[in-house]
């Protein structure tokens, strides 16, 4: 029997995936992966410590699998929208000092803000697939904030990479870009296949493409890159006769291993919703279709000839460890209190509904990624009185995860205002494990929620993107395993309640003049 593996790269470990022809998960293991704040606003991490994550995650996962190393076939990766940095030499290009080589911006690295606002004010066409405007998260601010700031490591720079990039080189030694990381970081314009080269000479990076190692044309999602070399090959504890298929960044490879699967069933109606740290939501369109604040569309990110919508919420997850670590009462559901507070609360939400009464929380911690498209936006809590500390714990723990599946809410606004009739929710990542956050985002939004019978969804989309290097001799995504999913449907009885809680949430956005379609 022959097998693939999908491997993952996220904000806090690298994890591998093995799976079989019919699209089951045989085995996972994960490695955790460090992070380095020097100050504000500014995330690195190591592309040295993540391939060693890497390494460890992959031999971890075959031996737990108890295969012959020999018969994994094909592998892919996916990975974070973090940018890795090397010298002329391939060498770590480090932004800060330290052992452990702090080589990469992490997506989540702010400090681009003006660098961000420099590429917005170019009225550039680069700008149509990126719903209006560039985000500071993406590659090309992060980029020029390096020329502009540390000269130093512009003119030793040699090689810039998507995190799924560099590990597709790393892993096969060619310099293969997938259409998924440089038409949705890196303003590569897939519809046209080609990059739009005034926008370069625009904001001052001529020489950008030369610098970054930046091919002419983007390859396709799962388009064979070559075999891993000699060296990878012992690293990683398999073989050169195993395939490395071009990857993608990771939520798109959530949306490839859920919604993805249903290429040919009422593809519009589905939403792919990445959800753990931070929030991604991926629609699939066969046509081309614009919605302002939301990033794309992309065509060929998660499929060949369709393109990609992507909202987001810069930080959901995260959110609500910081409301955790704001309140005293929350010492009171132990070491991981989320687990807990969701059995609490789904109890008293049986006998009513809402759980915050006039608490309401503004989600935007890290800014708006959409669909306002507004890194300065903060977020706020509202509604607090005199009352048992215990109990404003409570409203306000649940008042944000409303406010997440509200925030989710407004991105489906958008893009069915623009004509993408989202009915279905298929939900991957680390809210598909909270009972009390999947019941939310149904009963919140309105929309049926799929949860995919596989544990790893991200993994899945990885896998199925390996598949495509083997020429129809495996090929997961058809397959009635990798599709199986329990639907959960919204309870009516909230409906009225969120209806009117959202309009409410929906009014603080409108007092600072942000609106759907403003």
């Amino acid at each position: 029997m022959a097998y693939v593996l999908g491997i993952d790269v996220g904000s806090g470990s690298a994890r591998c995936g093995v799976f079989d022809g019919a699209g089951q998960l045989l085995a996972t293991v994960q490695h955790p992966i460090r992070a380095h704040r020097p100050q504000a606003r500014c995330v690195e991490q190591s592309s040295q410590d993540i391939w060693q994550a890497v390494c460890t995650a992959t031999k971890g996962a075959v031996a737990a699998a108890d295969i012959d190393a020999a018969k994994v076939r094909a592998l892919s990766f996916s990975a974070t929208c973090s940018l890795v940095l090397l010298d002329r030499s391939h060498e770590p290009l480090c932004l800060s000092e330290g052992a452990a080589g702090w080589d990469m911006f992490m997506w989540m690295d702010q400090r681009a803000h003006e660098e961000a606002r420099i590429c917005n004010a170019t009225g550039s066409e680069v700008l149509r697939n990126l719903g209006g405007s560039i985000s500071v998260e993406m590659q090309i601010p992060k980029l020029l904030w390096l020329k502009r700031n540390r000269p130093d490591l512009w003119d030793r720079l040699g090689y810039a990479a998507d995190l799924a990039d560099f590990l597709g080189w790393r892993a096969t030694g060619t310099n293969l870009r997938s259409v998924c990381t440089l038409g949705c970081k890196w303003t590569y314009d897939a519809d046209a296949g080609r990059w739009v080269s005034s926008f370069f000479d625009q904001i001052g990076l001529a020489d950008l493409r030369e610098k970054a190692q930046l091919p002419e044309v983007a390859s396709a999602v799962g388009a064979f890159a070559g075999p891993l070399t000699a060296q990878a090959a012992a690293e990683l504890g398999l073989t050169t006769g195993c395939r490395v298929a071009v990857g993608l960044v990771d939520a798109h490879a959530g949306a490839l291993g859920t919604s993805g699967l249903y290429a040919d069933d009422a593809l519009d109606t589905r939403l792919a919703l990445i959800a753990g740290t931070s929030n991604c939501h991926i629609a699939l369109t066969k046509q081309r279709v614009e919605v302002p604040g939301i990033w794309g569309p992309y065509q060929g990110a998660v499929l060949d000839s369709i393109y990609a919508l992507e909202g987001g919420q810069s930080t959901t997850g995260a959110m609500l460890d910081q409301i955790v670590s704001l309140f005293a009462a929350a010492q009171h559901y132990g070491d991981a209190p989320h687990g807990p507070l969701a059995t609490k609360l789904l109890s008293r939400m049986e006998r009513e509904p809402d759980q915050a009464g006039d608490i309401m929380v503004l989600p935007d911690f890290l800014g708006n990624r959409a669909p306002f498209a507004d890194p300065t936006l903060r977020g706020a809590i509202l509604g607090l009185t005199l009352e048992d500390p215990e109990e404003t714990f409570l409203r306000v723990y649940w008042a944000a995860c409303v406010s997440i599946a509200y925030g989710t809410r407004q991105i489906i606004d958008a893009m069915r205002a623009k004509g993408v009739p989202i009915r279905k929710i298929h939900l991957s990542g680390g809210h598909a494990k909270s009972a009390l956050l999947v019941r939310l985002y149904a009963d919140a939004t309105g929309c049926e929620v799929l949860l995919s019978e596989t544990a790893e969804p991200v993994l899945l989309g990885a896998a199925v993107a390996a598949c495509k290097t083997l020429d129809g001799e495996m090929d997961i995504a058809r397959s009635v395993s990798a599709r199986a999913a329990r639907v959960v449907a919204p309870n009516p009885r909230s409906a009225e309640m969120h209806n009117d809680r959202y309009a409410r949430w929906c009014g603080e956005y409108a007092r600072r003049g942000l609106g759907i379609g403003a």
